[in-house]
């Protein structure tokens, strides 16, 4: 991987690297996340690997509730990073996390069958790429309503306001809808969120208008 030289300023040098870490989450300057999720990942496993040496003395809840402090959390820690778009080996690292951690609180063997009854109808879990998608839907709802920074809040444009700008009429259909700026770049470019967010809330049916 190419690397950019180093940078001179004063007597100090300041060298460049492929990684760094910013909130505890390593970013790679090729922006697939892979090595922030292989990290996230060996943590889970480590700790499922203590949790299971101890499950045997826990009931059920007790262990749901050790699962969500050490390991699910770690794995909902800034996903939607993880935007529509991400590679599928990058998310199917995470989902393995959370596989594992469903048979730890079922005490079930890794090929029995019957796993997507267990997360889904047992545990109530989303997959890790549905749990990106509610997160960043959650992120565009609070843009929506003004209780998001004003950072992303200013990259989400209502389709109602584009449209009195030009003086034009929009159906009720549309008023919750967001405009999807163009992007040139198919790779990096429809991941943003000032694109990702808008084409996931436009296609979610029906429309969320207010929290329960």
């Amino acid at each position: 991987m190419h690397c950019c030289p180093a940078i001179r300023i004063g007597n100090d040098t300041i060298c460049a690297t492929n990684k760094a870490r910013l909130l505890g989450v390593l970013l790679s300057t090729d922006l697939t996340f892979d090595q922030h999720v292989t990290s996230v990942s060996g943590q889970c496993f480590y700790q499922l690997r203590q949790l299971r040496s101890v499950c045997q003395s826990l009931d059920t809840e007790s262990t749901t509730t050790l699962i969500r402090a050490f390991v699910s959390s770690r794995v909902d820690f800034c996903c939607s990073l993880l935007i529509i778009g991400s590679p599928r080996s990058v998310t199917d690292k995470l989902q393995r996390d959370l596989n594992a951690a469903a048979r730890v609180i079922t005490n079930t063997k890794k090929y029995e069958s019957g796993l997507s009854r267990i997360l889904h109808q047992d545990l109530h879990w989303l997959d890790v790429t549905e749990r990106i998608q509610f997160r960043v839907a959650a992120t565009v709802y609070q843009c929506l309503h003004g209780m998001a920074p004003a950072y992303l809040t200013e990259l989400c444009t209502p389709v109602t306001a584009s449209a009195s700008r030009r003086g034009g009429l929009r159906s009720v259909i549309t008023s919750n809808f967001f405009i999807v700026p163009r992007c040139r770049l198919s790779t990096y470019a429809t991941r943003a969120f000032s694109v990702a967010g808008p084409v996931l809330w436009n296609a979610l049916r029906p429309q969320p208008t207010q929290a329960n």
